[in-house]
């Protein structure tokens, strides 16, 4: 009888054990992936509201807002991160995205990065070549999401291509500034995007997977933490970030 609580008493240590293990932050990067924030009532729009509580949130934790640039760069060994990064990025290329998240990120004094589908500068609701440079401006820094928003994986070869030269190409020439990360639309890829990426000239894409980026992650396989509109205010917001360190630590 001694002997079986002995062996009750070690499984509860260890089970004990593994569950404040799985619940320590990694030093894993998250990259939080956003695309409107407004009032609207729609899946992947976030009010001003709730954004404001989750920058925040960040903030009040000492997160310090790096570029993809400033990630890439220190895992090539060309600078160094702060202790607690983060990459905030957004997706589309909305015109709120500088009316309404850039001054919240500036009251927090953290910076994001906005992807652009070159196609859609200047429709309706989207941001024009004037608030896109506003936004570059402003410590925003500027990525591709394509030329029409395709999904890459689903094209042939010269698809593919076209549509991450072309983007980078317009982007460039109406930024004067090289255009070196992208997000896959709908955050589809595949094996092949990679080298395709390489050599149109990019540094490094995000996808839709959900988890945490270390030096080991492949730079044009980047996995983020999606954010869309929350059901739970900021409890949501917590438990995304936590499931992307959970699944960091069990190697998913």
């Amino acid at each position: 009888m001694r002997h079986m609580n002995k062996i009750l008493a070690l499984c509860a240590f260890l089970v004990v054990s593994l569950f404040i293990w799985s619940f320590i932050p990694t030093s894993g990067v998250p990259i939080i992936a956003y695309h409107r924030v407004n009032d609207d009532h729609e899946i992947y729009s976030v009010s001003p509201t709730e954004f404001d509580g989750q920058m925040r949130y960040l903030a009040e934790r000492g997160y310090t807002a790096v570029s993809l640039a400033e990630l890439i760069n220190a895992r090539e060994g060309k600078g160094n991160l702060p202790d607690k990064p983060i990459v905030i990025t957004f997706d589309d290329g909305y015109a709120d995205n500088l009316l309404n998240a850039l001054p919240i990120l500036e009251k927090y004094r953290l910076k994001a990065t906005v992807f652009i589908i070159s196609s859609s500068v200047g429709q309706e609701t989207y941001l024009t070549w004037d608030q896109i440079r506003e936004l570059q401006a402003r410590q925003t820094e500027i990525g591709s999401h394509t030329a029409s928003h395709a999904a890459l994986s689903e094209l042939e070869l010269q698809g593919r291509e076209s549509e991450v030269r072309t983007s980078k190409g317009v982007l460039e020439q109406q930024l004067g500034t090289p255009v070196e990360f992208l997000a896959y639309p709908f955050g589809k890829y595949d094996a092949a995007m990679p080298d395709i990426l390489q050599q149109a000239g990019y540094r490094g894409a995000c996808t839709g997977v959900t988890g945490l980026n270390f030096i080991a992650t492949n730079q044009y396989l980047l996995k983020r933490v999606n954010v869309p509109q929350p059901k739970y205010d900021l409890w949501e917001f917590r438990a995304r970030l936590l499931r992307a360190h959970l699944y960091a630590k069990f190697g998913m």
